[in-house]
């Protein structure tokens, strides 16, 4: 749901991924994610680097979507430290 211009002035600054421009704000779960997606898209003008780290030290591990976590699926359906999860293993 849109955040209406009022309830988004009414923010602290601290809600927000950049406070000084008041952009991509995190006060919510649902809304720390959609800066995050917002931030990974080219042409925009956050960092998702600076982006994910207000959201990791507002929500902590509430957002999954934030960098990678143990056991998380790697590259081409590989688990950390290289093996593969039992249902894409090789015959």
């Amino acid at each position: 749901m849109a955040i209406s211009a009022r309830k988004r002035r009414s923010l602290p600054r601290s809600a927000f991924a950049y406070p000084s421009t008041r952009s991509y704000p995190i006060d919510t779960k649902a809304r720390a994610r959609n800066a995050l997606s917002r931030a990974a898209q080219s042409n925009t003008k956050g960092s998702y680097s600076h982006v994910a780290r207000a959201v990791r030290r507002k929500w902590g591990n509430k957002i999954a979507s934030v960098g990678t976590k143990k056991g998380v699926l790697h590259r081409a359906g590989t688990r950390k430290g290289g093996k593969r999860p039992a249902y894409r293993r090789r015959r």
